[in-house]
């Protein structure tokens, strides 16, 4: 089940360029990691891009973690020493991955096309041709030091 995202939480997920993914595998163990995403309104995505891997793509801990626990987390943040800037999105959902070709293509075409758009780095990436994750956000919490 999908959450409403009000005008606030959309500009602050639009606004950031780099969130933190945590996925679990079927025995509970965590695993955390940056990533690129772009947010269409409703879910967010993330490329399984070109960056040095120490393993081929369909092998990432991030997505074996998917395919055997979908529940996910992805924490979007603002630090500072200025501790009255501090806030921060933390978003509970459901994690699939869309394959090219496979029955979200349509999705992963739009992700492929938006991901290009925020990050030009991609651009120059085959990421058409590569597992795209998608986040359907169930709950979220969102924090701020200041009611901005």
């Amino acid at each position: 089940m999908a959450v409403e995202i009000t005008d606030r939480i959309r500009q602050f997920i639009d606004d950031h360029r780099v969130a933190r993914l945590a996925t679990s595998d079927a025995t509970g163990e965590l695993f955390l990691v940056p990533i690129c995403y772009v947010f269409d309104g409703v879910c967010v995505y993330s490329a399984i891009d070109e960056k040095p891997k120490r393993v081929v793509p369909g092998e990432l801990r991030r997505l074996r973690n998917i395919q055997s626990n979908p529940r996910v987390a992805l924490l979007i943040d603002d630090y500072s020493e200025n501790w009255s800037d501090l806030a921060y999105l933390l978003i509970h959902g459901t994690a699939q991955i869309a394959e090219p070709g496979g029955p979200l293509t349509a999705e992963h075409a739009n992700a492929v096309a938006a991901l290009r758009l925020k990050y030009h780095q991609y651009r120059a990436m085959s990421i058409e041709q590569r597992p795209i994750i998608k986040i359907v956000p169930e709950r979220l919490h969102f924090w701020s030091a200041t009611a901005h």
